[in-house]
């Protein structure tokens, strides 16, 4: 019975490395800290993850843990949240902060890039409508800057909005004083993005698990 179920488990952990990129110990280093966090249940829930003392002070933290259980990260090809998820998931989430490999072709760096951005795009287009409106990032900014502890509400709002102001003429060039910016779609977060290096910075610490030591090149 023991070998049968090391030999599914073994079996079951290869079709995830397949589709994750995770090396077997990885994916092995992965289950265990889901246990921790699920403690031993077969899934894992928000307050699970709000649970991680690393997070408390963190200004992106429901943000954060939103992302993993936003079916647009789960490779579900549909918009709208998941209550609880089980470990294929969990690790389907956390592949998007896998640095790239040592030996990929341009086409799989650009493809893996356009992944992780689209990711953090995710994060902050909270309605899934595939814009990231003012509101949305108004509110994004005034998260980051007023938990920092150094400026007021109504200042982060006036950064928040000259920077979209900023956004706009970058993506669509000098606009007429009564003309309305819908928001930012994924090719304009691209475009802002290009000269990010969002292969290197993107990844994980909460989890007591250091993603960007993590190399999966086979």
């Amino acid at each position: 019975m023991g070998a049968s179920q090391s030999a599914r488990t073994e079996h079951e952990f290869q079709d995830l490395a397949d589709r994750t990129g995770f090396s077997l110990e990885q994916i092995g280093n992965l289950n265990k800290r889901f246990r921790q966090l699920s403690k031993n249940e077969e899934t894992l829930s928000r307050q699970d993850l709000a649970s991680i003392s690393a997070l408390d002070n963190n200004p992106l933290r429901a943000q954060i843990i939103n992302a993993f259980f936003d079916k647009r990260n789960l490779r579900q090809n549909e918009a709208g949240t998941v209550q609880v998820i089980g470990f294929e998931e969990f690790l389907m989430v956390m592949s998007h902060f896998r640095p790239a490999a040592m030996h990929i072709t341009e086409e799989e760096r650009e493809k893996l890039r356009r992944e992780k951005l689209r990711f953090l795009f995710n994060m902050h287009d909270t309605d899934s409508d595939g814009t990231i409106t003012l509101e949305e990032y108004r509110r994004a900014v005034e998260e980051l800057l007023s938990k920092a502890g150094t400026i007021g509400q109504e200042t982060a709002k006036a950064i928040a909005d000259a920077a979209m102001l900023e956004v706009a003429s970058t993506t669509r060039g000098k606009m007429e004083p009564d003309e309305f910016y819908e928001g930012i779609t994924f090719e304009n977060f691209l475009q802002i993005l290009k000269t990010f290096d969002i292969e290197t910075r993107m990844h994980v610490r909460f989890l007591n698990m250091d993603t960007a030591t993590m190399r999966c090149g086979k």
